[in-house]
């Protein structure tokens, strides 16, 4: 007969040990809610760029936004591949790409445009800005890549985040994804033939966004935006006529 087994004794922490996980954990949230917020006031202002292209410039350069915040496993790995301290504070001062945001637009040109839109906000840091577009990388990738930094308002005061911007083509966005996902199934090892059939592949994106800019020039004209009209600025009177007008219900 087999002597009856004991529970192993349960584990508990002494009130430091305690105080010092709870203050761990505290601020690792403030440290994610920190990145989290910051995405929110980018998209905040995308939204209201798509608006205003939209519904004053009858025009939406905008077609995609997504958003990330890297994983956790994802920012250690990279924090100690590139030695940069295990600190939240050392962590956050070198790696830059926490928080992400791509936007994806219809042709080249707007890919300026927007970046041009955003990065001359008053509240908006620009601490670096790559060109993959006017210089590709060696494997064909292609986007503009900004570092900004903006104000998180918390109850303590302000906080300057990172957020990096990726804004690309759709052709652009479509050869990344595909090139993602192949470097992924073969674990970075990818055959030479495929590595030379991505190469092709962006060349004939390249040539699809030269077209299809092109192609929308000849149909639509310039998006530049028009020049301030000369005409004499209407009075008060004119001005509540057309905004009962407005309201007025449509056929």
């Amino acid at each position: 007969m087999n002597p009856p087994t004991r529970d192993a004794p349960e584990f508990v922490p002494d009130p430091e040990t305690l105080k010092q996980f709870r203050r761990l954990r505290d601020e690792v949230s403030r440290f994610t809610m920190e990145y989290r917020f910051a995405i929110d006031e980018v998209l905040t202002k995308v939204s209201i760029l798509r608006e205003e292209f939209l519904h004053l410039q009858r025009y939406n350069p905008i077609e995609h936004v997504t958003s990330r915040i890297k994983k956790p496993e994802s920012i250690v790995e990279k924090a100690t591949r590139q030695g940069c301290g295990a600190s939240l504070a050392s962590i956050r001062e070198g790696i830059t790409d926490i928080a992400g945001v791509r936007i994806t637009c219809s042709f080249i040109d707007d890919t300026y445009r927007v970046l041009e839109a955003i990065t001359r906000q008053d509240d908006v840091r620009v601490i670096s800005v790559k060109d993959y577009i006017a210089n590709p990388k060696p494997n064909g990738y292609k986007s503009l890549h900004a570092i900004i930094e903006i104000p998180v308002f918390l109850s303590s005061g302000p906080v300057a985040v990172p957020v990096e911007l990726q804004i690309r083509t759709i052709a652009m966005d479509f050869w990344a994804s595909l090139e993602h996902k192949i470097y992924y199934k073969f674990q970075g090892e990818v055959p030479s033939h495929l590595v030379q059939e991505l190469s092709a592949a962006a060349e004939i994106a390249g040539e699809l966004d030269r077209r299809m800019e092109q192609l929308h020039t000849e149909v639509h004209g310039s998006r530049e935006p028009e020049e301030p009209s000369e005409l004499p600025a209407p009075t008060g009177e004119e001005i509540v006529r057309l905004l009962v007008a407005l309201a007025q219900p449509s056929d």
